[in-house]
């Protein structure tokens, strides 16, 4: 079995109680050791160009996973995802949906835009903490991710 390797790991979720529910689950599964929050797309997008209160990469690293809610205030999880998978420096990025979405629409247009999974939220805790450590198995032992580069790197390989 591959070793499981520490990752940085994105919510973008305008829910307090969806955060700390997805937070907990994660923990549960000893997935939560680099978790970040973000309310709405346009913090996502700031978190993932390094600007305003996210401009220290220190605190601030890129993500390994982005869990991507598709109902947001602002800027919605369907938004950030086609401005993610339009830019060559983070279209690398896996992004995951979660959300409460049951719509064809939704998933038929998040996997058009690129997105690697979609997953309906579930109703139960326990039923959160069954599709983290799920998610934690596949993303973390089973497939490969790219390297974290920095973005000179990126660049290099566009």
């Amino acid at each position: 079995m591959k070793q499981i390797k520490p990752i940085t790991i994105l919510v973008a979720d305008d829910d307090a109680d969806d955060r700390m529910m997805i937070e907990e689950a994660l923990r549960e599964n000893r997935l939560a050791n680099d978790l970040h929050f973000v309310r709405d797309g346009e913090e996502l997008m700031e978190y993932l160009r390094g600007i305003g209160n996210y401009a220290d990469a220190k605190s601030h690293p890129r993500p390994g996973l982005i869990l991507l809610d598709l109902n947001m205030p602002k800027k919605d999880g369907r938004e950030a995802l086609k401005e993610i998978k339009g830019d060559p420096a983070l279209r690398g990025i896996p992004i995951v949906v979660l959300t409460t979405s049951k719509a064809e629409e939704d998933v038929y247009r998040t996997y058009n835009l690129g997105v690697n999974s979609f997953i309906t939220k579930p109703v139960t805790f326990e039923a959160l903490v069954a599709i983290t450590r799920d998610l934690g198995r596949y993303w973390f032992e089973i497939v490969e991710l790219p390297p974290d580069m920095t973005s000179q790197e990126r660049a290099k390989l566009q």
